[in-house]
């Protein structure tokens, strides 16, 4: 295994070099107010274990059980979701933005504009339902990030439960309720993501263009460009007067916000609301993103530098299967073919 080490650490080192250096190479400038997350596979989701003694639990206990840890079933089973790369708002769209647009289309004003505590210029637009938000990524030329194009903007290259890291850390984040207003968009800058994406943590909740289903990631096979279910399932009625909210079908929301707990502001937390609402906990908004046109190069030099990954790791058919792909979008590539030539020394 010694003998193996430098040549593990090489690949490592020269798969960072090539990520690094293909950030600058890419040609498409970054718009304006965006951020680049590159192409390739994630891990989107997290396991949850169930407690199998709940059937022994009082009534009470079964039912702190389902809100604390059964009611999260939602996030998993983990699994690979390939993606094309992306563009994604650095901030959540701010008042000032909303406003822009408010006056350029005559849009309704959402709920809370008035509020003194919340409709600063640069605090996050809130009150505004998944109509309102899609209407305005469609008129400022983008569109509202899928659920997995938000979920690896928050979890970065590592995987991070938060947009920080491993670990809770109430200094990098506006949740719980520690102030009863927004922060502006640009606030906690050491708590944002590693592509550089800010308050993807709390704030607000931020609406994305799935529609909502529970058992979603237990039963899709749609593992390239995921854009969620064809349509949302229909949540039953409870009986009270909430049904007019809490029944139909939902899209996703994600981040948690000023208002939830800790527990709402992981990267895999996911969570629905009725598209026609605006108001929940009073921290709906959103942010935009933006496909990348002309990508094939891009593409390739990322699947290249899975291919090194997969080197480093000794899983030798994987790094083929990935720099096979970097061929087909740039056969002509003599370092692509030195690398495939590597490989398959290796794999006879």
């Amino acid at each position: 295994m010694n003998k193996r080490l430098p040549f593990q650490t090489a690949v490592t080192v020269v798969a960072i070099s090539v990520f690094l250096s293909a950030g600058n190479s890419f040609g498409e400038p970054v718009p304006e107010g965006m951020v680049r997350v590159p192409g390739g596979s994630f891990l989107m989701g997290v396991d949850k274990k169930t407690n199998p003694n709940t059937k022994k639990m009082s009534k009470a206990q079964q039912l702190k059980y389902r809100v604390s840890k059964e009611a999260f079933n939602d996030e998993g089973p983990a699994h690979n979701v390939i993606l094309d790369s992306y563009y994604i708002d650095t901030y959540e769209v701010s008042n000032k933005q909303y406003g822009d647009f408010i006056k350029a289309t005559g849009h309704p004003a959402p709920a809370y504009w008035d509020d003194h505590k919340r409709n600063k210029p640069q605090q996050p637009v809130s009150g505004v339902n998944w109509h309102d938000a899609n209407a305005y990524c469609s008129w400022a030329n983008k569109r509202l990030p899928t659920e997995a194009e938000w979920e690896k903007a928050a979890r970065g290259p590592e995987g991070f439960t938060y947009p920080w890291g491993n670990e809770l850390d109430s200094s990098k984040a506006n949740y719980g309720r520690k102030q009863e207003f927004t922060a502006n968009v640009d606030a906690y800058p050491e708590g944002k993501s590693p592509y550089g994406a800010y308050n993807m943590a709390g704030n607000v909740f931020e609406w994305v263009q799935d529609w909502y289903d529970p058992n979603y990631f237990k039963t899709s096979r749609d593992m390239i460009n995921p854009t969620g279910p064809i349509e949302g399932v229909f949540l039953s009625a409870t009986g009270t007067y909430v049904d007019r909210i809490a029944t139909g079908k939902k899209r996703v929301i994600r981040g948690g916000s000023w208002y939830a707990p800790a527990e709402s502001v992981t990267n895999t937390h996911r969570f629905w609301n009725d598209p026609m609402n605006n108001s929940y906990g009073v921290g709906l908004g959103f942010r935009c993103a933006r496909s990348v046109e002309n990508d094939s190069l891009l593409e390739a030099r990322t699947f290249y530098m899975n291919a090194l990954i997969h080197m480093g790791a000794e899983k030798y058919p994987q790094a083929m299967k990935s720099i096979e792909k970097a061929l087909s979008q740039d056969p002509g590539n003599p370092e692509y073919r030195k690398l495939k030539e590597m490989i398959g020394k290796q794999v006879q």
